[in-house]
């Protein structure tokens, strides 16, 4: 992964289409890569049975969330502690874990101008 000075985003957040959302993965995450390739895949093919846009859309929501997220290494490892907490913790601190994370997925959308979407689905980093 690429450092940053200052606390600073690795990169500029991408526009959200695949194309941009595939390159910022490959500078920031390449891990993620295979993921996002087998879901691009899986929600085009949902998209074409139903005609319709939505899990297309949703996919491309999912992942400028994630690539927001993921460019911003202070915040990924945030996220990445909460997520520990929820798989380790008891049931009070997975519901603390868990909160924390929706606030995180929430101020992702806000921040790149989408509106909060339940249920969150979030990638963790590998």
């Amino acid at each position: 992964m690429t450092t940053s000075s200052a606390g600073q985003p690795l990169i500029p957040q991408p526009p959200a289409t695949v194309t941009a959302l595939r390159q910022a993965l490959a500078q920031i995450a390449p891990a993620a890569l295979p993921a996002f390739t087998r879901e691009l895949d899986q929600a085009a093919d949902q998209s074409r049975q139903a005609s319709d846009l939505s899990p297309l859309q949703r996919f491309i929501a999912q992942w400028a969330v994630y690539v927001h997220i993921q460019r911003q290494p202070h915040l990924a490892k945030e996220v990445r502690h909460w997520e520990d907490t929820a798989e380790t913790g008891d049931a009070t601190q997975a519901r603390r874990a868990a909160a924390a994370i929706g606030k995180t997925l929430d101020d992702a959308h806000a921040a790149i101008g989408l509106p909060p979407q339940q249920p969150h689905r979030y990638r963790a980093s590998s």
